[in-house]
């Protein structure tokens, strides 16, 4: 089932751009398998929505529906407004750009000739401007001449990218086109990337594992599990208003604990947290992000039991810390994400404090999480 960010997420309204690309109900089963469960999804003009997921939850066989490499089974799939499903349209006949993990490039042709390739209709000036144009949108222009052998596997997936927006196709499909590249040039080319797909004003559809890159290139995000998707919405909603516990940890570890409603509020070791909509009595778990505990090194232990540090480590820009938290009754081992370099020593007393913003309690039980605790 498919869930939308609650009514009272504030989130700036979707653009008034038309849908270039609509899907209802698509289903599809590889034998026994359904490997996608009736998707409902749209993208708009100019508008970049990622397909997020672990693997094997029907991400990549949904946009190989889109593309036309897989036929139709049940549903339908309308782009600018025409059915690609029954009768099947092939994939050259899909005015659809597709960049994938390998960039694929014709070895023998240049890099202008790469671009280019796929001109034919337009006369040879107008094939060469309008190649020359993206190439120096994406920092290839100095590599026109060259061949795809001499290139790095950064700049092959730059010409690969070139050439998918040649066409100027009205939707762009991308599966891992970055996954295959180092961190740090990964980070370059998507940027660059994102940069060119917003110039060019298509609409885009990325598949995508990686939660970072989806955060940073969707304007919308389509989280998918077992052929489901779980949750659409910004980055923001995805991010502040999960709907389920899959959603909060797929976007990175959290502590668990849990709980029993009382007074409309869960204790833990790190203090109460609101449980809007749950009853009294009703058994909760509660998620607490690493960037949600604020932690203050004390000058002395307070009476009786207290908050400790168990190790400390520095990962760069944050540090991680293992504590020991000590509440009422409660004691739990608990991860605290801080800025900056914060290396208490074991046994270290702190403070705890809770950032409600980053806490999130479910029915006990609620979904199936992902990640580390």
């Amino acid at each position: 089932m498919q869930h939308e960010t609650p009514a009272n997420a504030v989130e700036a309204p979707r653009s008034e751009a038309l849908d270039i690309l609509t899907l209802t109900g698509v289903e599809h089963r590889y034998g026994r398998h359904r490997a996608v469960a009736g998707i409902d999804l749209s993208v708009r003009q100019g508008e970049v929505v990622c397909l997020l997921g672990p693997s094997g939850c029907g991400k990549t066989t949904l946009l190989r529906i889109v593309a036309g490499l897989e036929v139709l089974q049940a549903g339908q799939v309308s782009l600018d407004g025409r059915s690609l499903g029954r009768p099947h349209v092939p994939p050259e006949r899909r005015s659809v750009g597709l960049a994938f993990q390998e960039a694929a490039l014709f070895p023998h042709l240049s890099v202008l000739e790469n671009v280019t390739f796929g001109l034919k209709a337009l006369p040879a000036r107008q094939r060469r401007a309008r190649a020359q144009e993206l190439l120096a949108q994406l920092g290839m222009a100095d590599h026109a001449a060259s061949y795809p052998h001499t290139l790095s596997g950064g700049q092959q997936q730059r010409v690969a990218l070139a050439r998918a927006l040649a066409p100027e196709p009205g939707l762009m499909l991308l599966d891992e086109p970055f996954s295959s590249l180092d961190a740090r040039l990964r980070d370059r080319i998507r940027d660059d990337t994102l940069h060119v797909l917003k110039q060019q004003g298509a609409g885009a559809l990325l598949v995508t594992h990686d939660p970072e890159e989806a955060m940073f290139m969707a304007d919308r995000i389509a989280l998918m599990r077992d052929g489901h998707i779980v949750q659409t919405g910004t980055p923001r909603q995805l991010y502040c208003h999960p709907v389920d516990p899959f959603v909060v940890t797929f976007f990175g570890s959290v502590n668990e604990l849990s709980g029993v409603v009382s007074d409309g509020h869960v204790r833990t070791a790190v203090g109460e947290v609101a449980a809007p909509g749950m009853a009294d009595g009703a058994s909760a778990q509660v998620l607490v992000r690493p960037e949600a505990l604020s932690v203050e090194a004390l000058d002395a232990p307070p009476a009786g039991h207290h908050s400790h540090v168990i190790m400390a480590k520095l990962l760069g820009r944050t540090s991680l810390l293992h504590i020991c938290a000590h509440g009422p009754g409660r004691e739990s081992h608990l991860h605290a994400r801080v800025p900056g370099v914060f290396l208490p020593e074991p046994g270290q007393p702190v403070a705890l404090r809770l950032d409600p913003s980053q806490v999130f309690v479910f029915p006990a039980g609620a979904g199936a999480t992902h990640g580390e605790t």
